[in-house]
Formats: C-alpha cells, structure tokens, sequence
C-alpha cells in the first residue's frame, strides 16, 4: 500500500481534529426523551463510529452547569440539541444550550437542532410548552429575595430567550410523525458524517502516486446514471496496494449512498470454518438489515443480501475476491439497486464476469482498472520515508536507495518493508544491497505467496516455478510449447498466471515477472532442500549448478539445470579487481602515506592473485558428462560455454530443452539423444556444419544457430517435419541453405536470416513455406535474387529487407537487381497478408516505387527509414489500413503531403530538409514525432510557421494587425514533439506562427500598439467587453518583457481566462526568439480565435504570465511560477477585442486556418486538463 500514515497534513481537515475530545455533544430532556428518541440516536452515532458525550445522569443538582458538562461542550466539534416538549423547563438544558450558541458564534461550533415534536415557532416565540417554562422561570426570578441572585437569573433569561430564537432560526430536522423516526435517525447521522468531513479523519493517511486511480474510481462513483448499476475491478499484484486505494475511496464516498459496507481481507476470512457466514453477517450489518443475527446458513445470508440489494442504492467493496462463487454469496444473482456501485479487489482480473450476476438478462456494467506499480520519484520518496522520516534521502544514500528503488520496481509493500527495516539499528542501506536478489524478505514474500497458493492446481504453480526460475524473459510459444512437452503447462497454463499477476507479457511477446514475484518463485524451489541443492527440483544458481557438476552431485530430483560459465566469469572477475581490493585494504589513497599505499598495494596484488587463483579454480568449465547421467528425469538443460568430456550418450534422454552457447566442436554428435527434445539452441558455437548424418526429430519445433560465425551451410532438414522457427541470424560464413527446407518444414513460421551477409542465394523452394509469417533478411548484402515464389506465401505478416543495398560493391545501377532484378515488379508482387514491411536503408528513390500498393490491403506497418526519398512515395497513399509509418533519417525528404489518415504513429526524426507534413483535411491529424527538423514549417493541424512578408494582407487584416512594425531577423528556439526546445542556429526573418486556433509575432518597439485599445502594467490585465458591431470573433494580446541578460529568457505560458463562465486557455509557443545581446525589451503579438461563444458581451477576461524557472526532477519537465513583472518581467499588457464586421465575403481568409480540427472552438479534448480549461503545448512539453 502507498501509504504514510504518519505524514503531517497541514490542509487536511482532519488537522485540527486533535485539539477536540468529541465529534459531538448531546443535549436532550431526559425526562421526554432519555428511554425512546436519544437512545436510539445514541446507538446509531456510536455505530456510526461518531464519538458523543451522553451526560446519562437521570437527576439534576444545583443552579449551575456542571464543569464537565461546560468542559465537554468546549471540547465538542458539534451539538445535537433535541428540543423536546419539556426541554426548556430544565435551567441544565438551557444553560447548555446558551453556552452551545455561544460556541457556535465564537469558536465555528456546529449545531445539529431537532425539533422533537414540537414546532421551531414555539421555540422561536417562546410559546405553548416553552412559553410555559420560561413563565415559570420569570416567575422564580421574581420570587427570588437575593438582589444578587435575582440580576444573575435574570441575565440567564435572556442568554435563553436568545439562544431560543437563533436555534428556532436555524435549519434543523422535524420529528412530527409524517416519517420513522429510524429514518430520521439515518439522515441526522449522514449529515453529521458530511458536515464534520468524519471521512478525512487522521484514519485516511496521505497517499503517494495513487491521484489518477483515485480521480478514475471517485469518477466511477460520481458519474454515470442512476439508473444504471456498475461494478469496478481493481486488479494488480499482491501488495500493489489495491486494498489501500479502494478503502480510501470509500472512506471519502460512503455517505452519498443509501447503504454502504466495506468487507476486508475476505480471501483470508474464508479460509475458517464459518469465514463465509461471518463475511455475511458483517455485511447485514453494515447495510442495516435488522435480522443479520438471525441467519445460520449461506443461502439464508445470500437471501437477504440479495433483498437489501436490490432495495437500497449502495456502495460495497469487496476486497481480496479470489475465487468467483465468493461474490455469487456475497452479491447473489438477483440483480441490484438502480445507481448502485461495487468495486472489487483481487489479483485475478478475470474473476468478476464469471460471477453468475453476469448471467442475468440486464448484467451490470463491467470496468477493470490495473494497478501498477509506483513511478521512481513517488517510490524514492515512499522508501525514504519509511527508511530515513523524510521525503528525500542524503545525497550519500541517494544512489544505494535508487538500486533499491530499481530492485523493488515500484512495489509500495516492498519499499515500506525494506525501509523500515533501515531502521534497525543493526540493518544499513549495503546490507539490504547485499540480500537483494538472493534472499526475499520474508514479510514479502508472506503476501506474494498468498496468490501463488491460491492457484487452482499444481500444474499451475509448477508452470510459475519453471517460468521463475529459467525462463523470465523468453517467447511465450517458445516457453509454453517447451513445457507443455514437459507435462507442466496447460493449455490455460499462461492465462491463468497472467490473470492472477504473477506474469505479464512484454513488447515481442516476452514473458516477463517482476523482480519480487520471480525472487518468490525461487525462494519456493530453495525451500525444497535449502542445504541440499541436489535434492532441488530447478538449479539456477552458479555455485550450486558447479559444486552439483563438478561433485556428481546430480539425482533423479532434478528436472530443470541452467548453468553459464561466461556469466560467472564476468561476475567473478569484477569480485577479483573490486570486492578483493576493499577486503585487502585498499579503500582510499588519499589519506594515507607512502608507506601505508605500498602496504596497500602489495596486499592488493595478494587479492587478485588470490582471488584470480579461485576465479580459475571456480569457473574452469571441464565437465565429465557422466555429471548428467544421474539426472533421468532432467528435462531443461542449459550448458553455455563449458567443456565437456566423455559420451553424449550420458546426456538425459527426455530432454526437450537443450540450450549450449559456445558449442565447441564443429558438428552435433550423433549420441546425443535429441529424440524427444522440442528445442534446440548453439547459438555463438563453432558449429561448421549441423551434423554428420541426418537425424529424424520428431518432436524439435525451435532450431537456434544464431551468430555461429563458422558455420557455412544448414542442411538435411528432411528430419525436422514440426519445425517452426529456424534463426541463423549473424551467421556471417554462411553460403547456402538447402533446398529440402521449403519441401520438408511446411510448419515453419519464422525463418530469420539477418547479417548472413555471405549469402547470396535463397533457396528456390522457399516459396512453399505456406505457413511462413515471419521471414528476416536484413543485411543480407550479398543476395543477387529474391526467390519470385515468395508471393505464393500466402502467411507472411513481415518482411524485413533492411541494408540489403548498402554493400560499397551494389553500383546505383544495380540497386534494382538487390531486390530482386526488378524491385518494381517484386514490391508489386508481394504477398496480400503482408502486415509489416520494412525497407530501411535500402538507397531507394521515388522512382524506385510503383504507383500502386493498393494490393497491400493488410498492411499496417511500412519502414522506409534512411531512403533518398524526397517527398512520400504516391504509393503509399494507397495502402488503406497502414498506421505506423517510419522516414526516420530521410535526409532528402522535403515534403509529406496527404498522408494517409489512417496512421496512429508517424515519425521523422533526423529528417532535416523535412518541411511540411499534410493530411487529408476531413480527418483529424496523428501525432508526429520529429526531432532536429529545422526546415519544418508546418504539419497540418499542429503548427505552421510562414514568412509575415509572404503572408497575403487580407489576412493580416483579418486579424487585426494594422500598422504593425516587425522584426525583421531573429533566431528561435524551437521545441520538438516531446517538448524539448532546441536553438535551431539559424537567423530567420520575421514569421508568423499558427497553433491551436493562435497566431503569433514579435515586433520591432518597446511599446504596445496604439490601435489596441486596452493597457495595464500590473501583474495581469482585465477587459470587460461591451456591445459593439457584431458578435466578437477573436482577440489579440500583446505582451511586453523586459530581459536583463539572456538567462532570464526561455519558454513562458499565457493563461486567457474568462472569469464571466469560469473556462480559461493556458498557451505555450511552439517557438521563442533569442534577442540579441544588446535588446532589452521583447515584444509578442498574439491573436486568439473565438468563434464559438467562448467570449460574449459583458464577460470579464483576465490575462496574465509564467515563465520558465526550473527543470523538473528527470531534467526535461519545466516548470512555471511567478506573478507579473516581478517574476515574469512583464512591463505591459495590452488587448483588444475583435469584432465581427458583418461584411459579407465569398471566402473567409481564415478559413485555411479555421478548418484545423484541433483548435480552440473545435476538437480540444487531447488538451483538456480539467472542465472547460485547457492546456495548448505541443504533447511533451
């Protein structure tokens, strides 16, 4: 949980709860109501959890309140006043009731009247009942023979009369018996709950880096139609803190609803006996059915469950569900209360649609929200608190808390465990360093490993172990197929962990866990023997797979062995030539004397030699492979960069899993049994050839020989009838490929032969891989023909053809023959399923391409990165589903005009003659990314930049811009597409530049124009806006800043607001001028395009300005801040309204400009930061 409990809250309203002894006091006539009204109120603030005083004394003694009455009503937040018939007959209720009236004037004291059957006119006019008791008052005071007595009871009659009347004269509750009093009741306590914020008490901590799921459930909870039910899924890991954020959230939402109930930790509850039956109670509790007490089975429990449900509008959370049948129990199948709210928490995402509510004829509407984990800033500042008590750890532990940071990749449970164990005395930052990676902290690995028993059966936590243990971060298919072979993954295998999260998968497929979930796993198989590691199911760990090798140590236990000589080497030379210096003394020259550094050197030298003695007798790789002949039942094996010695026979015989980078001999014997292996991988081996004879391997799907620099020729796959991926990427000798691949290994789907730049040929019967969809050959620069029957593949998805061309020997001229002798007619003839294409650095012109790709129609993805090209191949407009387009370092490429539409990502970043970008004007534009493009003037609906003197008058008169004197020349700092701003070098003449429906200049001068008609020099200016000719259709600003050295100059923000209808515009130029050294004053003109009733007659708009002051906590983020000219240094304002003239003309000169979508007036959701204001930047800025 992203929790600090004990984190001050100086605006928080629970802040000043600690002066108050209680939420409120209660006043009431015992004699009226003591036994009927105020016990059942006092019961239901009590369950309420709202802390009463009850003075439950039945007889009062004396003339004068008791201290602790005074006392309790100072140290009150609130009063109940229940203003019976016989209430002001009491002097006791009517002192409390004078000093209550007292409070509420001088210390903001609330008072809560309730009108007990009796009318607020009585009260006020002191008539009927009360005016009876005050009569009798008058009456005592007259009678009273003591002077002194007698002024004192007389002043106290007025202190009532007068609290009388102003507590008549508030808004209080009538109980008049047109209503139960439970009702009554239930509203007194959900106003008292609102009106005292009872919700934000001290109990709710500050939370870290949780605002976006909290904005996303309070906007779950608030939004929608009442008639409508919703349930809401927060899913994510054990300990992500999903029981923390949605307890927050009810805690701040609970009292706008009818009924509420919060149900904690149920996956631990139901684990006892009568778990589930006492999960039912306290929930009949909570939503205030009467007869909770009464059930004694489950099905009695869901009855009424399901009654109150469907009655009352409600908010439940039902936190830790992990198993669906716990919420048929808990929320039954029949249906719920219009505007009813539920919100789960589980590991399992996929739990909640398969409750049988989901089976009804209306099922409620359905949201999952994923939490992840915190981001590095919120997480340094969780550790740190925990850790040091502060928000920002020592300069000298901000690097060993940032690998902690690293270790625990924003896991709040992790971070708040491993920091306040920093705060034993006997715990530092290095010895948490140290157990990182070997050793879970047992308090975590308690909570992640409740989702790994919880899994439905073994199959499932044996697949999570296998996965934790040897294959984090390999393909899916390649992972599951492998393990399926070894009866350990189901076909739901990988779903079912994915649901629960223990397991996510990455960019290309990658299985990926995180750091603690994978440490759990391991932890789970050391558990099996901890002293023992042969007598382990899985080895990973380097010394323990060498001592179990070298020892012949190996048993029948073992299923899983991963062993890597040149990892270890690495490892254990930075031991040798760092962790040996400081253990032999050398730690820091600077203090010590000649004497002491050759003491120091000389034990040093003793360490390496030492420590280079142990490096060889720790990693020499000579294995007998009699190691492997006692694992029978070892069926993953990997052996990188070892020596082995002996028969292949003694190698296992159900391997499927057989991984030896560094082969080192030139052929695969012919002993090695391989019958049932699935996968096979030599990569960087010194294979030659694959082997002797041809072997028949049914069962091998995946063929790795990637980066096998000696291997010339790949053949004999006649044997190989399952064979789905073959990779000999990097396979820099290799001549030739046989032509039996195309007729034996029709299953093959991936044939990657990237930087086999040797290779000049494919072969021929390539063309009947029907099932091929993945085939590489990039950097195959030697290729003289492409094979035609490659548009028979009817499968292929990609094709990557990159560098093919780039090889000093292809000529210009025989650039075509590369790909293949006509790259025309091949580009023409490429398969109909292509979905990726990339011909990147191919040398390829406009000319290159034919008119027509239309035949492309699956097309998705197409790379021309680092071609000639000088404006987008007419092609490429065909291609009708294509959504990532990559001219990345097109360094020729002038323009793109009508991209398709369709494209969602578009970069052209290093494109440096680039100059304009347009898409079809119907449609909205995508993003594009660029970078270092200084000729770029415009891409279409973002930005355009235009030279002022090329820009046609009818124009600038639209605008309003008369007698206007620019600056000719100037340099600008532009800003890329992720918002960093860079100094383009270039002196340009005066432009003007058009963004978000805003165009913008700078003058000549130090002054504002005299035709704008309104001036201020203060810190922001205001217009108010009076009829005039027409409805008003823009405004133009003009901002003068004064510079005192270059420093003071970077990007700024001008907020517009118009304060009339509270919706405002926060704008950042694309653009800034870099003054000369010598000008002091800069001077901006800008014009606003209002179009849509953003300004009216009569609206008050304010102006005012930020500038750059710091750069955010990753160095790109800036931030803004400042009023006006003592921190912006704005010497004057001035604007002025422009106005429609009601002259009609055929054609709008803004219409060009107007018909951009994302402007102000048309599409500004992308920059809405809240409603009806909105932030105008490029996207990263």
């Amino acid at each position: 949980m992203a929790v600090l409990t004990e984190i001050p809250e100086a605006s928080s309203p629970s802040s000043s709860l600690s002066t108050y002894e209680y939420d409120i006091f209660l006043s009431f006539r015992g004699t009226d109501t003591r036994y009927n009204f105020t016990d059942h109120l006092l019961k239901a603030l009590r369950e309420a959890t709202i802390d009463t005083f009850f003075d439950d004394s039945e007889i009062q003694i004396g003339d004068f309140l008791k201290p602790e009455l005074e006392n309790a009503i100072k140290s009150s937040r609130a009063s109940i006043i229940v203003l019976s018939k016989d209430y002001a007959s009491s002097t006791w209720c009517l002192d409390e009731l004078a000093l209550i009236m007292e409070q509420r004037r001088t210390s903001k004291h609330i008072v809560f009247p309730i009108f007990y059957y009796v009318k607020p006119s009585d009260v006020r006019k002191q008539q009927n009942s009360f005016g009876d008791a005050m009569v009798k008052h008058l009456q005592r005071m007259e009678a009273e023979s003591n002077a002194e007595k007698r002024s004192q009871l007389a002043q106290k009659i007025e202190k009532w009369k007068k609290a009388l009347k102003e507590v008549a004269d508030m808004k209080g509750e009538e109980a008049d018996g047109r209503r139960r009093e439970t009702i009554l009741i239930e509203q007194v306590v959900k106003d008292i709950s609102s009106r005292l914020h009872l919700h934000t008490r001290s109990k709710v901590p500050h939370i870290i880096g949780r605002e976006s799921s909290i904005r996303m459930i309070t906007s779950f909870l608030k939004d929608g139609s009442r008639q409508s039910t919703e349930i809401l899924t927060i899913w994510g890991m054990a300990g992500i803190g999903k029981t923390y954020l949605a307890n927050y959230v009810f805690q701040l939402h609970y009292l706008d609803f009818e009924r509420s109930c919060f149900l904690g930790d149920i996956e631990r509850k139901c684990t006892s006996p009568y778990g589930m039956l006492d999960l039912q109670k306290q929930l009949l509790k909570d939503i205030r059915v009467g007869s909770w007490m009464d059930i004694n089975n489950v099905n009695v429990g869901t009855f009424k469950i399901e009654k109150s449900l469907f009655r009352n509008r409600t908010l439940l959370v039902l936190d830790g569900i992990n198993k669906y049948e716990q919420l048929d129990v808990l929320i039954g199948t029949k249906g719920l209360h219009p505007g009813t709210k539920i919100i789960i928490t589980s590991v399992d995402g996929s739990l909640t649609e398969k409750c049988r509510l989901f089976e009804t004829r209306v099922p409620p509407k359905h949201t999952k929200h994923l939490l992840h984990g915190l981001h590095n800033k919120e997480s340094l500042q969780l550790l740190s608190w925990h850790a040091f008590g502060c928000n920002e750890p020592n300069e000298s532990d901000k690097k060993e808390s940032m690998k902690v940071i690293q270790y625990c990749k924003g896991h709040p449970l992790a971070l708040e465990v491993l920091g306040s164990s920093l705060r034993s005395e006997h715990v530092t930052l290095e010895d948490i360093l140290e157990s990182l990676g070997k050793d879970i902290n047992p308090k975590i690995s308690e909570v992640l490993k409740i989702s790994f028993d919880t899994l439905p059966s073994e199959k499932d936590k044996e697949l999570f172990k296998h996965i934790a243990c040897l294959f984090v971060g390999e393909d899916r298919k390649f992972t599951e197929d492998i393990l399926r072979a070894c009866g350990i993954c189901k076909s739901s295998g990988i779903k079912i962990l994915i649901n629960r999260c223990l397991l996510t998968v990455g960019s290309s497929d990658k299985l990926m866990m995180h750091q603690l979930l994978q440490d759990m796993g391991r932890d789970i198989v050391r558990q099996e023997s901890p002293k023992k590691p042969w007598k382990r199911s899985i080895l990973w760990h380097h010394d323990e797979c060498l001592d179990v090798l070298q020892n012949r140590q190996g048993t029948i236990i073992i299923q899983g062995l991963a062993f890597d000589m040149r990892t270890s080497e690495s490892e254990t030379l930075k031991e040798s030539s760092g962790v040996n210096m400081q253990n032999f003394g050398l730690r820091s020259f600077a203090l010590l004397n000649w004497v002491h550094i050759l003491l120091s050197v000389i034990w040093w030298l003793f360490g390496w030699v030492w420590g280079m003695r142990s490096l060889f007798r720790k990693t020499k790789g000579d294995f007998e492979t009699l190691s492997l002949m006692e694992m029978r039942k070892l069926r993953l094996l990997q052996l990188n960069y070892v020596q082995l010695s002996g028969s292949y026979k003694n190698f296992p015989q159900g391997l499927r899993w057989l991984c030896m980078h560094g082969f080192p001999l030139s052929y695969i014997p012919s002993d090695l049994q391989m019958e049932n292996m699935v996968a096979l991988d030599m990569s960087n081996s010194k294979l030659q050839q694959l082997w002797k004879k041809p072997k028949l391997l049914r069962s091998l799907k995946f063929l790795n020989l990637s980066s096998c620099h000696e291997l010339v020729s790949v053949g004999n796959f006649s044997g190989l009838p399952l064979l789905e991926r073959l990779t000999l990427a990097g396979c820099t000798s290799l001549l030739e490929v046989c032509e039996s691949l195309g007729a034996y290994c029709q299953k093959l789907e991936v044939l990657d032969l990237t930087q086999c730049n040797k290779l000049k040929e494919l072969p021929r019967s390539i063309g009947k891989l029907k099932n091929l969809k993945i085939f590489s050959v990039n950097g195959c620069s030697s290729l003289v023909e492409f094979p035609c029957g490659i548009k028979d593949m009817g499968s292929l998805e990609v094709l990557q053809a990159d560098n093919i061309n780039i090889e000093s020997h292809v000529s210009s001229s025989a650039i075509v023959e590369a790909l293949p002798r006509s790259l025309k007619s091949v580009l023409i003839s490429l398969p109909s399923s292509l979905v990726t294409l990339s011909l990147k650095n191919n040398k390829l012109s406009n000319e290159f391409f034919p008119k027509d790709f239309s035949s492309l129609s699956m097309l998705k993805k197409l790379n021309l990165e680092g071609n000639p090209i000088v404006s987008l191949p007419d092609c490429v407009r065909t291609l009708s589903r294509l959504d990532n387009l990559n001219l990345n370092n097109c360094q020729r490429l002038k323009t793109v005009l009508s991209a398709p539409n369709t494209i969602m990502r578009f970069t052209t970043y290093d494109c440096f003659s680039l100059e304009q970008i347009t898409f079809h004007p119907e449609k909205s534009a995508p993003e594009v990314n660029y970078y270092d493009a200084n000729s770029l003037t415009e891409i279409q609906d973002k930005f355009k930049l235009q030279v002022l003197a090329e820009i046609d008058e009818e124009v600038l008169r639209s605008l309003g811009w008369i007698n206007v004197k620019y600056l000719k020349h100037y340099k600008v700092s532009m800003a890329d597409s992720d918002g960093c701003y860079h100094c383009t070098g270039k002196v340009l003449p005066a432009q003007m530049l058009y963004e978000h429906g805003i165009f913008s200049t700078y003058l000549e001068g130090q002054e504002v124009p005299k035709w704008i008609t309104h001036r201020s020099n203060g810190s922001s200016v205001t217009l108010k806006s009076s009829l005039k000719n027409g409805k008003i259709r823009g405004l133009n600003l003009c901002i003068i800043s004064a510079i005192s050295s270059l420093a003071e100059v970077g990007p700024s923000r001008i907020q517009i607001r118009n304060l009339t209808k509270n919706c405002s515009w926060t704008y950042q130029p694309l653009i800034y001028v870099i003054p000369e050294a010598n000008e002091e004053v800069i001077v901006w003109l800008s014009h606003w395009i209002f179009g849509n009733s953003e300004f009216e007659d009569g609206d008050e708009v304010c102006v005012d300005v930020s500038v750059q002051f710091s750069y955010g906590y990753d160095g790109f983020d800036l931030s803004y801040g400042g009023e006006g000219p003592d921190y912006a240094n704005v010497r004057e304002y001035g604007i002025s309204l422009v106005y429609d003239d009601n002259v009609n003309q055929e054609e709008d000169p803004l219409g060009y400009y107007k018909s951009w979508n994302h402007i102000i007036g048309g599409d500004l959701s992308a920059a809405q930061s809240s409603s009806s204001h909105y932030l105008l930047k490029q996207r990263g800025i």
